[in-house]
């Protein structure tokens, strides 16, 4: 019995692979995601997160003004080398250009945010904010579990630094003026 031949894309490129090469490379696991020109999969979600999640993206989609839109796992470009997935955003409406689109540049997306799973923790709390940051998206939420009740630490540019600074953290609501008016209970 032979064995099957490793897909291509298990040996990267000189160089690394680029965001473009995400779309073209065949038969990637679902959600891959390109951190500096390494492929990275994610592995199977918790409950915690899924259901953090949904819970998320109903208020967001509930409370996104007119002209911006929710997205769920979709990557953002941030370089050629770069395209993470958050696993919500909200991007301006304009920036959808149609059902195979894969994903958004940085000046059209609003806010990320990321739900931290175990594998996920130097990623999402370190990683992706300060890419997120470098790449100039305005707002960004970390989403951590305590005893499995949802605590949502929240971020915006500062401009003067490039980087993050904490806008504040939530326990059992999360309510916010900015980006736009947030009220939702969490967990």
């Amino acid at each position: 019995m032979s064995a099957e031949p490793y897909p291509d894309w298990i040996r990267p490129p000189a160089g690394g692979w680029t965001a473009d090469d995400l779309d073209r490379l065949p038969d990637l696991p679902p959600h891959t995601q390109l951190i500096d020109g390494s492929l990275v999969f994610v592995s199977p979600q918790t409950a915690f997160h899924m259901r953090t999640i949904r819970a998320l993206e109903h208020a967001l989609l509930a409370a996104a003004p007119a002209g911006q839109e929710v997205w769920r796992e979709m990557t953002v470009r941030l370089n050629p080398r770069n395209r993470p997935e958050p696993d919500l955003m909200v991007a301006d409406a304009s920036a959808y250009t149609g059902p195979d689109q894969s994903f958004f540049l940085p000046g059209d997306v609003l806010l990320a945010v990321e739900v931290v799973s175990e594998e996920s923790k130097e990623r999402d709390r370190d990683t992706k904010p300060r890419k997120y940051a470098a790449a100039g998206i305005p707002h960004f939420w970390r989403v951590e579990s305590d005893e499995g009740r949802p605590v949502v630490y929240v971020y915006e540019l500062d401009p003067a630094t490039g980087g993050y600074g904490v806008a504040g953290i939530h326990h059992k609501v999360l309510k916010l003026d900015r980006p736009f008016p947030v009220d939702v209970e969490l967990g």
